[in-house]
């Protein structure tokens, strides 16, 4: 009895495991068409939200890159000093990231309130925010529960990811649409600005990775 509990635990958190894989690399690949499409009707547009939103996407897929090689690494059964060492490192570096695109945008989105220089309507931009605003709250749900049955606090900090990706299209729906209906020119900078604090936050949690802990249970990835 006890050796086949065992079993079907084990037989679980591969099931998991590959549901995570498929989260992961499912999120990639839209965020790589996310990112070109962004920044393609971004620059038509002369939109600095829809540009932010496109450079978010990017540095979503190198966190998803990330995310898969600690998936390996876990898989491959290396010892827990090492996953922590690999842990800290992409977390700093998707920290800095982060902290780098919060610099661009405050000082795009300033240099357009200075300017006055309004941003052309984006029927596109509008569609695109729609879509992953239904679409990305979804998956972040479905990587927190496996990152909850895996014992995961990597794939936890991913899922934050996703969620920063849904805060961002409501932001910048928001913009998008206010200029779009009303001609608020200084809509778009406001949505670009109000991403912002999300994104500095999140900076700071990703360079202090150090600090947080994340190898901690990560080791077996068998659900326990």
């Amino acid at each position: 009895m006890a050796a086949g509990a065992q079993h079907r635990g084990e037989a679980g958190g591969h099931d998991w495991a590959r549901l995570a894989l498929w989260l992961v690399g499912g999120t990639m690949a839209y965020n790589v068409v996310e990112a070109g499409v962004a920044l393609f009707a971004g620059v038509t547009a002369r939109s600095i939200a829809l540009v932010g939103f496109g450079l978010d996407s990017v540095i979503e897929c190198a966190a998803g890159a990330v995310m898969l090689h600690r998936l390996a690494v876990q898989a491959q059964g290396h010892d827990s000093e090492a996953i922590e060492r690999s842990e800290t490192r992409a977390r700093r570096f998707i920290g800095a990231t982060f902290l780098l695109l919060a610099l661009y945008v405050l000082l795009q989105a300033g240099w357009s309130l200075l300017r006055r220089e309004p941003a052309a309507e984006s029927v596109l931009g509008i569609a695109l925010a729609v879509l992953s605003l239904v679409i990305m709250p979804l998956v972040a749900w479905g990587k927190l529960r496996t990152a909850a049955a895996l014992g995961s606090t990597a794939l936890r900090a991913e899922a934050k990811e996703t969620l920063a990706c849904s805060y961002l299209s409501f932001t910048l729906l928001l913009g998008l649409v206010a200029n779009a209906t009303v001609g608020w020119w200084w809509a778009d900078p406001f949505a670009a600005l109000a991403m912002v604090p999300w994104l500095v936050r999140e900076g700071i949690e990703g360079v202090r990775g150090e600090e947080c802990g994340c190898a901690q249970g990560e080791g077996t990835g068998r659900g326990e």
